[in-house]
C-alpha cells in the first residue's frame, strides 16, 4: 500500500522507501559516529546526510540508549536550539524530524525552527497527541511492547486516541531495541509485515543496534554489514522509512530493492 505524509502542505511520497539520516547533538549516543557537537561537525554531518541521498534528518538532543543518563529538559532544548539553528541556516528546506519524548521540547522545535516531524520514543501521551494534532506535524509512534500481539493491541488503542484528537499523519515504529530482549527483537522482525494491518506507514530503526552487535559479538562500529542485512529484510517486509546512521548504504539498499519489488510484492 502506498502512503504520503504532509510536510507543511507538501506531500512526501512513501511509495518509494525514504531514508532518514541520524544527527545527534549529544555526547553520549551509543554509536560515536552519530555524535556531533561543534558547529563544524554539525555542518559537515547535515550536508553529508543530504548529499548521500537521505530525504529527512532526524535530530536528537537527549540520548535514549539503554543505561544512558537522561538530561534535563532545559539541556535538551539548549542542544537542539544550537543544532537546529545551524541546520536551518545550512539547509533551510531540509525535512527535519526531532527525536524527543518531551511535549514542551517538541513544541519548541516546531514553533521556533519549523521542525517537520516529531519522533517520539516514549510511546506518547494525550498531551503529545494533542500537540502534534494542533501543530499539524507527522508523528512517529514507537512501541516498546515485546511481542507482535501486544504491539498490535497497543498500536490500535494509541492510533485511535491520536485520531480522536485530530492527528492525521501517523507513522508506526516497532521500536527495535526498546523494551525487548535480543530474541524478541528478531521475533518481531520475523513477522513485521503483520503491522500493515494498521494501514499506516512503517519506520524501522535498527541501525547498528545491540540486536546486531550482541548477536555477533562485535561492536556498534563493526555493525554496518548486519545493519544492511536487516535494512534489506525490513524493506522486503514493507518498511517505508529507514532511520540510519549510514545513509549511503541505506540508499543503495532502497535502490537495489526497487529492482526486486515484483519478487516481494506479496508481502
Amino acid at each position: 500500500m502506498s502512503y504520503t505524509i504532509n510536510i507543511k502542505g507538501r506531500l512526501m511520497d512513501l511509495s518509494t522507501p525514504q531514508v532518514m539520516g541520524i544527527l545527534n547533538v549529544t555526547p553520549d549516543s551509543f554509536y560515536a559516529g552519530s555524535r556531533v557537537q561543534t558547529e563544524a561537525e554539525i555542518v559537515k554531518r547535515c550536508h553529508q546526510i543530504v548529499d548521500e541521498g537521505a530525504s529527512m534528518i532526524d535530530v536528537g538532543g537527549c540520548s535514549t540508549r539503554p543505561g544512558g543518563t537522561e538530561v534535563s529538559e532545559a539541556e535538551e532544548m539548549e542542544r537542539l536550539r544550537f543544532g537546529l539553528g545551524i541546520i536551518r541556516r545550512e539547509l533551510p528546506d531540509a525535512v527535519i524530524s526531532v527525536d524527543t519524548f518531551r511535549t514542551d521540547v517538541a513544541r519548541m522545535t516546531v514553533e521556533e525552527f519549523g521542525a517537520d516531524i516529531i519522533n517520539d520514543v516514549s510511546e506518547g501521551n494525550e498531551e503529545m497527541y494533542r500537540l502534534v494534532s494542533r501543530l499539524h506535524v507527522p508523528y512517529i509512534l514507537m512501541s516498546t511492547q515485546p511481542s507482535m500481539k501486544q504491539m498490535l493491541l497497543q498500536f490500535a488503542r494509541q492510533v485511535q486516541q491520536l485520531r480522536d484528537v485530530g492527528a492525521c499523519d501517523i507513522i508506526l515504529d516497532p521500536g527495535f531495541g526498546f523494551g525487548k530482549t535480543l530474541q524478541q527483537n528478531y521475533d518481531i522482525m520475523n513477522c513485521m509485515e503483520r503491522l500493515h494491518v494498521m494501514e499506516l506507514p512503517l519506520l524501522v530503526g535498527i541501525s547498528r543496534k545491540s540486536m546486531i552487535y550482541k548477536l555477533m559479538g562485535i561492536t556498534p562500529e563493526e555493525s554496518l554489514n548486519g545493519t544492511t542485512v536487516l535494512n534489506t529484510i525490513s524493506l522486503m517486509k514493507g518498511a517505508h522509512i529507514l532511520r540510519v546512521h549510514d545513509v549511503k548504504q541505506a540508499v543503495e539498499c532502497v535502490k537495489m530493492m526497487s529492482q526486486l519489488s515484483p519478487l516481494t510484492s506479496h508481502l
